[in-house]
């Protein structure tokens, strides 16, 4: 007999955001419930209480948005930090870069690891076999708490919507920590939620950086079955002199691996802010 396949929403602002398939697993992890979905049209999608993280079709729309504008951007990167990216597309993402040694991938729940390797293949693929790549069971702002000062070229913030577990990572104190242990000429990128979904935040986040950092640019894209389609990321750096230009000598093989980035969708992207978005920035 086959599987009964049934609908799965996210509930928000009075909305639902739904997928139809059957249920892989569904389970509760220390942190949180997690549940993985084979649908109909988007592949294998995790949903972390109640909420879409992910998919197979649609991932690449995320991940190489957050990834390649600051990557690319750098002559040269060698120890990279993702605090999140348990579904391990964004490591896999960062290691097409053949200049980086090493990638310290911070995860609280090593349960959302697990199972990413298990139902999500299509995301981490062979990322989770390279020696570039070491897993750190541990809470975000205690890592970088704990690391010393200058030591990575680039900070990736690739974490899940506010909740009690994530809070934290959506602090001044925690962006101010990241700036602190990236080198002058890195950068630091996060996803910063949907300008339409979760404005409150998203503004927060553009402000903290702006604060921070001596530069910063958020990009919009469409992460299709995510709350309102519409995403952001945001970047910040010291360096003003390079800050998301081209460096990468090998940019034009990144630009062929990917599905949705190239340079042209980029610099799209970095015009897009909506103007509700601009002039609530205007009156900070």
């Amino acid at each position: 007999m086959k599987p009964h396949k049934i609908w799965i929403d996210e509930i928000h602002g009075g909305s639902r955001y739904g997928l139809k398939g059957t249920i892989l697993i569904k389970k509760r992890s220390p942190f949180q419930e997690i549940t993985i979905m084979e649908t109909e049209n988007h592949g294998n999608a995790l949903m972390l209480d109640g909420c879409w993280m992910t998919s197979d079709k649609e991932e690449k729309y995320y991940h190489e948005c957050l990834v390649h504008p600051a990557l690319s951007s750098l002559k040269t990167a060698s120890r990279v930090l993702i605090i999140g990216g348990g579904d391990g597309g964004t490591a896999r993402e960062c290691l097409k870069y053949s200049d980086i040694s090493l990638i310290d991938l911070v995860e609280i729940d090593k349960e959302v690891i697990e199972l990413a390797k298990k139902y999500l293949k299509e995301l981490g693929q062979n990322a989770w076999e390279d020696k570039r790549l070491k897993i750190n069971i541990c809470n975000g702002l205690k890592w970088v708490s704990n690391t010393q000062n200058n030591y990575y070229d680039v900070v990736f913030i690739d974490c899940s919507d506010p909740s009690e577990i994530s809070n934290e990572i959506y602090s001044l104190k925690f962006y101010e920590e990241c700036k602190r242990i990236t080198k002058k000429e890195g950068i630091v990128a996060t996803q910063s939620e949907s300008p339409e979904s979760f404005p409150a935040i998203h503004i927060e986040i553009i402000k903290s950086f702006k604060q921070i950092f001596k530069i910063s640019s958020t990009m919009y894209s469409f992460v299709p079955f995510y709350p309102s389609g519409i995403w952001s990321w945001t970047f910040g750096s010291e360096d003003s002199t390079q800050f998301l230009n081209p460096q990468y000598k090998h940019i034009d093989s990144i630009e062929n691996s990917c599905d949705i980035w190239n340079l042209n969708y980029q610099k799209g992207a970095f015009q897009m802010m909506p103007n509700k978005i601009l002039n609530k920035l205007k009156k900070i």
